[in-house]
């Protein structure tokens, strides 16, 4: 079995992740290659959705996959997919066993290939859910409340992006505004860095208005003058992100991965230090009827869960 067409970030490196005892080796984290590898046998494939960039999914991740390594026992490695549509179909095809994801994600992964949430994340606000953020540049004149977003150029995360679109699409539906309001809807190009390109696509003034998950501003801050923007509007708030297995994790193994998140503690020391890279301060169990307020909001937008 190969794994096909796979964006790597670690030009020179294998796509799984370094073992315990491999030395550091340098690599340059702004190139991208498409390979095709041999599937390693006994691997426990780790997928962080990629709504970041290759780089900030490994640096958030790789401490903490590192980590389950060690507690469990596992060969568990870290993937890089390209884009949501990938991560979502390497997760039918049996080549991500451990997906963290959005909850739009999850429930579409759920419904199509019977994954299974087991653990979700308390954000670093406290709260183990999240919102999704309307923003303009501060100085167009032209959008000062949600009404002034019909008929303006709209760049969002990915169609199936829950923080990015989903939720913003909620709260554009209650305040009377459907999709035919807009003069353009569109999405962010490309593998992996989608928050950071609708940010920058605002930012520049090639669409008068972005939608993110709230925190992905803090992922710019340094290269643009993040003052500049405007959160013109928060959306309601949903459940946080969520941790599924892919259908043909075993039992067994599943439990011991779901034991060694929930063991990390942020008054430890060293859970500390992962846990703060990764952006959140605790895992707590979770199960799929979580996930039901999305549901809800998809079934009221019309949206089709199989597709």
């Amino acid at each position: 079995m190969k794994f096909k067409w796979i964006f790597f970030l670690f030009l020179g490196l294998p796509l799984w992740g370094c073992g315990e005892n491999e030395s550091a080796l340098r690599v340059d984290l702004t190139q991208t290659e498409q390979i095709t590898i041999r599937e390693e046998p006994g691997v426990i494939s780790y997928a962080y959705l990629p709504q970041y960039s290759h780089t900030v999914s490994y640096t958030r991740h790789h401490s903490l996959v590192r980590y389950l390594r060690k507690e469990t026992g596992l060969n568990i490695r870290q993937i890089f997919p390209g884009t949501f549509d990938q991560h979502m179909k390497l997760v039918g095809q049996n080549k991500i066993h451990i997906s963290f994801s959005n909850p739009f994600i999850y429930v579409k992964i759920a419904r199509q290939y019977n994954a299974r949430a087991f653990a979700r994340i308390v954000e670093v606000t406290g709260k183990d859910k999240f919102r999704g953020q309307i923003i303009c540049r501060k100085d167009n004149p032209d959008i000062q409340t949600l009404s002034d977003c019909r008929d303006k150029k709209w760049i969002a995360v990915d169609p199936t992006s829950a923080g990015g679109y989903l939720f913003p699409l909620g709260l554009f539906f209650n305040h009377g505004i459907l999709w035919k309001d807009f003069k353009e809807i569109a999405f962010a190009p490309g593998p992996g860095g989608k928050q950071e390109k609708v940010i920058l696509s605002v930012y520049t003034g090639k669409y008068d208005i972005g939608t993110i998950r709230e925190g992905s501003l803090d992922v710019v801050a340094g290269k643009i003058d993040v003052p500049k923007i405007k959160i013109l509007s928060r959306t309601d708030a949903y459940p946080g992100w969520v941790y599924a297995a892919g259908p043909h994790l075993d039992q067994t193994r599943l439990e011991k991965i779901r034991q060694a998140l929930i063991k990390l503690d942020f008054n430890h020391a060293d859970h500390r230090e992962i846990l703060e890279a990764a952006e959140f301060i605790k895992v707590i169990p979770s199960r799929d009827s979580d996930f039901d307020s999305i549901r809800d909001l998809t079934a009221r937008l019309g949206m089709d869960l199989n597709r």
